[in-house]
């Protein structure tokens, strides 16, 4: 973020860009709106597919076209329903406030930092060349992965949620609106209390391994699970180990670049989930459909222990991941 001493950016218009405390303010602003957006298309979805008779692999499909529509950067929004409006005018007043009032750069500058030189030509958004590069950089690469591989089973088991609260859970629009807010208290808790804490006591490679032991013993858990109370007693561990994977996950690819690159490196970490959009509703349907909820979790468990086997087998360097 922008250092105490730093010169403030002019936005458009002549509008000064805040500082520091109002960035971060507003950037809480931002999240907030955004995740509302997100959990109130994740609620009504799947109540509007079953209303016009489509089955949960059909809703996989539909989910995957979404996703694939999302990678590619498509303004894809309906119009048949009120919250769906609502989140059009949520995003659009948060891409006015970011365009407006957030700095151009928000990492410090610092001596040791590479900018780019003012004659080196500009890498284009979709430049694989670039992106290539960025991950064979020292510890990048195989952070990526396990941001990749270990949230994957989660991701496909969130993209799928809706479904399962009506036909396995067998809870009606209200009562899956109720555990939709009881999971995003969760993440504003454990992401704005206990990451934190946790992240000044212990080493972002133990935390990171904190999550995919998480990510097993909550696998485990829910290929056992038959109830919403189950679900309820799993979530928690569950909502942990996704916020400590995506927070120490980013914060280690941010700092394994230079700042020139920092923004790059964001785009590769926000388009994560795009691509599990992209793949998972289809393979969570037809997955749904064929083994029934305990999948996800056998699924998790497999995926992860995997993934904490490489761990053990390859620790992360915290010498490798050093800001750059």
């Amino acid at each position: 973020m922008l250092g105490a001493g730093a010169p403030r950016s002019q936005g458009p218009a002549g509008m000064r860009a805040l500082g520091r405390p109002w960035v971060l303010l507003l950037t809480y602003l931002l999240t907030t709106l955004d995740l509302t957006s997100l959990f109130m298309q994740f609620s009504v979805l799947p109540y509007l597919s079953r209303r016009l008779g489509l089955d949960s692999a059909a809703f996989g499909y539909l989910q995957t076209t979404f996703g694939v529509l999302q990678l590619l950067g498509g303004p894809v929004f309906g119009r048949i329903q009120c919250p769906a409006l609502v989140a059009l005018a949520a995003n659009l007043l948060g891409a006015i406030l970011s365009f407006a009032c957030v700095p151009a750069s928000t990492k410090g500058a610092s001596a040791h930092a590479q900018a780019a030189s003012p004659g080196a030509p500009q890498a284009g958004v979709f430049d694989l060349r670039a992106i290539y590069r960025l991950l064979l950089q020292p510890g990048v690469l195989p952070v990526f992965l396990v941001k990749v591989i270990s949230g994957f089973p989660s991701g496909l088991f969130m993209i799928m949620f809706s479904i399962i609260c009506m036909d396995f859970f067998q809870l009606d629009a209200t009562h899956a609106g109720y555990l939709m807010s009881f999971s995003g208290a969760l993440l504003m808790v454990i992401q704005g209390l206990v990451i934190g804490r946790l992240s000044r006591r212990f080493s972002e490679a133990a935390l990171l391994r904190a999550s995919v032991l998480g990510f097993i013993a909550v696998g485990l858990a829910m290929a056992l699970m038959s109830t919403v109370f189950h679900f309820c007693l799993l979530m928690p561990g569950l909502v942990f180990s996704m916020c400590a994977l995506n927070v120490v996950t980013d914060s280690m690819l941010t700092k394994a670049v230079s700042a020139s690159d920092t923004g790059t490196m964001l785009g590769l970490c926000a388009s994560v989930q795009p691509l599990t959009r992209t793949l998972g509703p289809a393979l969570g349907g037809l997955l749904y459909r064929s083994f029934g909820v305990s999948i996800f979790g056998h699924v998790q468990f497999a995926v992860n222990l995997l993934v904490l086997l490489a761990l053990c087998r390859q620790p992360m360097s915290q010498k490798t991941l050093k800001v750059r």
